[in-house]
């Protein structure tokens, strides 16, 4: 595919077909929900052995609390699309991470099964075990405790929603780069908070269009584990350390 200054491509190896087409796939789910702009996909293919995915260029601008406002609501509005089931017709990628999908009706085994576990076994057979595996291991049998008095919807999640993955253009939010799945909507906002980049105008919109339950603060740490947990297995040692006070403030373990 020649140079078009109205396509935005990526590229990468054959192998990297699947994790094309589900990025395509996700924003085309985003995009049916008619809530929240996404760029549209144009083409998805593998040509001479590489493998891309052709999006609709997009000219950013700058973010402001006005736009906050709308992605707030707009969010909203996302998560109020839901399913019968927690998970996605297809496993994708967080990163470059294995995400997997499959459909479930119980939200805590579904997390505990194919966010946590899957994460930690990437992170042992990575070296990190010890602390880090006895730690998660105890929050993986004590976790149905923080949902004994919250009930999550299969919420359509963006699923990767951190500063670097939205943006604004004439004064229209738009989202951009998912991991695409049906889950808690306090995972997203979650996502959120993990890297800072979200002003207080998006939040008291959220907040407005569908308020939080209690105890999301600590559910919140929880899905901030398993993007920290993704980080640790991308690019190593440097997130142990917010790993393990994860996993100690989540299991009451004292920390140091």
């Amino acid at each position: 595919m020649g140079a078009d200054p109205k396509v935005f491509l990526k590229t990468g190896p054959a192998s990297a077909f699947d994790m094309f087409d589900a990025e395509a796939e996700g924003l085309r789910e985003l995009a049916d929900a008619k809530v929240i702009r996404v760029p549209r996909v144009i083409e998805v293919g593998v040509r001479n052995n590489e493998a891309f995915i052709a999006i609709e260029r997009i000219k950013f601008g700058k973010t402001n609390d006005e736009a906050e406002r709308l992605l707030g609501e707009q969010l909203a509005a996302l998560h109020r699309c839901t399913a019968k089931q927690f998970g996605w017709h297809r496993d994708n990628t967080i990163g470059l991470t294995a995400q997997r999908n499959s459909w479930s009706s119980d939200w805590v085994s579904f997390f505990r099964e194919q966010r946590l576990e899957f994460q930690l076994g990437l992170a042992a057979s990575n070296g990190f075990t010890g602390e880090l595996q006895t730690l998660g291991r105890q929050l993986c049998n004590e976790l149905p405790a923080l949902f004994a008095d919250y009930e999550p919807v299969p919420s359509l999640s963006h699923g990767d929603l951190w500063a670097g993955n939205w943006g604004v253009s004439d004064r229209e939010p738009i989202i951009f780069d998912p991991a695409v799945h049906y889950g808690d909507r306090e995972s997203d906002i979650a996502m959120t908070r993990l890297f800072g980049g979200f002003g207080r105008a998006f939040y008291a919109a959220y907040e407005s269009a569908w308020p939080l339950a209690e105890g999301h603060e600590k559910r919140g740490d929880l899905y901030q584990l398993y993007h920290v947990l993704n980080h640790l297995n991308l690019f190593g040692s440097s997130y142990y350390e917010q790993s393990i006070d994860l996993l100690r403030r989540l299991t009451g373990v004292p920390t140091r």
